[in-house]
């Protein structure tokens, strides 16, 4: 008999819903079919209007502007959702940005300023979403995720600085893994495979980079987006009470493989 996962009258907030394509937005239809109650921060005004339309179609969820890399901001909004919920039982963070001219060519060619940036946007912004998060959850605790990628211990052409990103971020979920634990709060990451988002297209090489993944995985076809949302929703769920500091692989196996 299959096992359904039931999230009613879990409630949670979800970081980096952007567009359809957004991974964050298929956990986020995930979550709501199981039941949950979700609120939604976007990061900036140009996104206000593609993402209300997008999540009026889980119903009425909250919704609240926020720039993950303005700390202020991030309290604003745990405190906007305290004052409506009084607790959480989730997050999701979805954060990832690197400028353009520090994808692709030589990694020893990263300015400074990129460097800070792919770091604070894609790895930093977890550490305030976790710290103003996890004490909104209650005695129960609670599960928050992210999302890394292979290049975090590979090198993979084109990728570059978000490689460190994501090494970095792994790092930061055994760190907060540890620190929050005796609360009950869980915090892992799902390292995905290559998957066609608009952030993804920005990647030089990256349809080399799916192929690959499609010829050398065991399973040997790429990954999908609902593999993802499907992963997402056990970590977030009781059913994974006994993981946390952990980065679960969504990659047909590909990982496993040296050739």
């Amino acid at each position: 008999m299959p096992v359904s996962i039931d999230l009613t009258g879990k409630k949670g907030v979800v970081f980096g819903v952007a567009n359809q394509r957004s991974i964050a937005w298929v956990i986020s239809q995930r979550l709501a079919e199981a039941g949950a109650e979700l609120a939604f921060a976007y990061q900036n005004e140009r996104l206000q209007g593609p993402v209300e339309k997008l999540v009026s179609t889980l119903g009425e969820p909250t919704i609240l502007e926020c720039d993950a890399t303005d700390e202020d901001r991030v309290k604003s909004v745990y405190e906007e959702i305290a004052s409506k919920w009084g607790s959480i039982d989730f997050i999701v963070h979805s954060v990832a940005y690197a400028e353009r001219d520090d994808l692709g060519g030589d990694f020893s060619a990263v300015s400074l300023q990129g460097f800070r940036t792919a770091l604070e946007a894609s790895a930093y912004t977890l550490v305030p979403v976790a710290r103003y998060g996890a004490p909104l959850m209650g005695e129960s605790g609670g599960s928050i995720i992210t999302m890394t990628f292979d290049a975090s211990v590979k090198v993979y052409p084109g990728y570059n600085i978000m490689g460190t990103a994501k090494a970095a971020l792994e790092n930061e979920v055994r760190q907060l893994a540890a620190e929050f634990g005796p609360s009950g709060v869980r915090v892992n990451a799902i390292s995905a495979g290559p998957l066609p988002t608009l952030a993804a297209r920005s990647i030089p090489g990256f349809n080399e980079m799916r192929r690959a993944h499609q010829d050398r995985s065991p399973l040997q076809r790429p990954i999908t987006h609902d593999e993802v949302g499907n992963m997402a929703l056990f970590l977030l769920s009781d059913l994974s009470s006994g993981t946390t500091g952990a980065v679960i692989p969504v990659d047909a196996g590909y990982g496993i493989m040296a050739l």
